[in-house]
């Protein structure tokens, strides 16, 4: 007999698992919609022509890649299979599995511009899958929770990315964390400043490391890549900055004077700041990283990423602005920005910080529980008045010990049982007990609807 198993990097969600998630999914959702974002979907499967180039090198290198139906191998040669697996890849394999929900969307916007009004606030909390080594909060299959705006390059958009990673932090009872931000630009002056004009790409995925494999490691990479030494020693002095925000950026305007993308970056940064000071709202939570680069090679402008202090997680949530994200698609100079919401790392964050609330897995309020068979029946008659009033109810299937019944309510942690015995059908109420403390008193219907509302 075969023993059953999960492909590595997945999990199956139990109803405990699955009521904390529903929290936590409720509680960005709320965000979204709060913001003015409007909720649409995509297939889990796009065409590997519309997901390739768009993560750089590593991220095309953890798509999912689709066997195609049929005789996959029927259009694959001997000569195929001399030229390595790309041309072996191209005929057996026309779809894959979407690496994140950002590019779905870009094809989205373009294949519906007509219909859609623009700025266009849209929201996706589904499934995505990566190739990648399943460790301690990285899956292969995981949920994420975007929210994007396009056809805008208002800087209002980076300003409320922030005040909705606070509100959904905040709601989930997360109090230490940081939002860490920076500007794709900036990282572009800076190559130019310390001469390698040209490079941010490279420069870019290398730093993205810096907190994985440290400042040694990146320096190494940076050789590799075709970095100077010199170039590198004069790259030192931003990787171990440490001042206050208004600090950072008078030192990058100087660092960045002969740079005039850099300097754009920087008033990009400093608009945004900006706006949320007239909207009233301070910088809380706000860490300006100068070294935080993003792998994803679409980013343009802003670029955000969250982390929660005290935990073993990494980042929780991230994104940035893109420029030309549908141009590849053909509608070129569409602005857009947006950030997503990792559900699975968020979970496991909470979990470790045991910060769930304890009703977020509480599903049934009441068992309804009995005797003997006219309790059942007496039982039966009051599920519905229960259930229309909004209450959570249950009743015990199988007519067994009352003893067993109320076992039943502790291990599926019900906090209320109503008991139907013959004294409560004879006077048409019921009894109903605190499963925590114990506490039992008799009650007419409607008093135990208000009771337990």
């Amino acid at each position: 007999m075969q023993k059953p198993s999960l492909p590595k990097g997945t999990r199956d969600f139990g109803p405990l698992q699955m009521a904390r998630r529903t929290f936590i999914l409720d509680t960005i959702r709320d965000a979204f919609q709060l913001f003015g974002y409007q909720q649409i979907e995509t297939p889990a499967m796009e065409n590997l022509n519309t997901l390739t180039g768009k993560y750089g090198d590593e991220g095309d290198q953890l798509l999912f890649k689709i066997l195609n139906s049929g005789d996959f191998l029927k259009d694959v040669t001997t000569a195929d299979l001399d030229k390595g697996p790309g041309a072996v890849l191209n005929k057996v394999s026309e779809k894959g599995l979407r690496y994140d929900l950002t590019v779905p969307f870009a094809r989205y916007v373009v294949m519906n511009r007509n219909e859609l009004t623009f700025p266009f606030k849209r929201y996706q909390i589904q499934p995505v899958w990566r190739a990648d080594r399943p460790q301690k909060g990285r899956y292969r299959e995981f949920y994420q929770c975007d929210a994007d705006v396009v056809g805008t390059d208002s800087l209002v958009c980076e300003a409320e990315i922030v005040l909705m990673i606070r509100r959904v932090f905040e709601n989930l009872g997360l109090r230490e964390y940081s939002i860490k931000i920076n500007n794709r630009k900036i990282l572009t002056g800076i190559a130019e400043a310390i001469g390698e004009e040209g490079k941010e790409g490279p420069l870019c995925v290398a730093i993205d490391k810096l907190d994985k494999i440290g400042w040694e490691k990146v320096k190494e990479e940076l050789l590799q890549r075709g970095f100077g030494q010199k170039s590198i020693e004069s790259l030192a002095p931003l990787v171990s900055l440490e001042s206050d925000l208004k600090s950072k950026l008078n030192f990058l305007k100087l660092f960045l004077k002969n740079s005039e993308v850099g300097l754009k970056g920087v008033e990009e940064l400093e608009g945004a700041f900006g706006i949320l000071s007239q909207m009233g709202e301070n910088l809380d939570h706000i860490d300006f990283d100068i070294m935080l680069a993003r792998g994803l090679s679409y980013y343009t402008g802003a670029i955000f990423e969250v982390k929660v202090h005290n935990v073993s997680i990494g980042s929780v949530s991230g994104g940035g602005r893109y420029d030309n994200l549908t141009g590849v698609f053909g509608l070129p100079g569409v602005s857009g920005v947006g950030f997503s919401f990792g559900v699975d790392r968020l979970y496991d964050v909470l979990d470790e910080l045991k910060a769930f609330p304890k009703e977020s897995h509480t599903s049934t309020r009441i068992l309804l529980t009995y005797f003997d068979h006219k309790g059942f029946e007496y039982a039966l008659g009051l599920l519905s008045q229960f259930r229309n009033a909004g209450i959570k109810t249950e009743i015990y299937p199988n007519q067994t010990k009352i003893q067993k019944q109320f076992e039943f309510a502790n291990k599926k942690e019900i906090p209320f049982v109503g008991i139907c015995g013959e004294e409560e059908l004879k006077a048409g109420i019921i009894s109903v007990k605190n499963m925590v403390t114990g506490e039992q008193q008799k009650l007419d219907i409607s008093q135990a609807i208000v009771l337990l509302s």
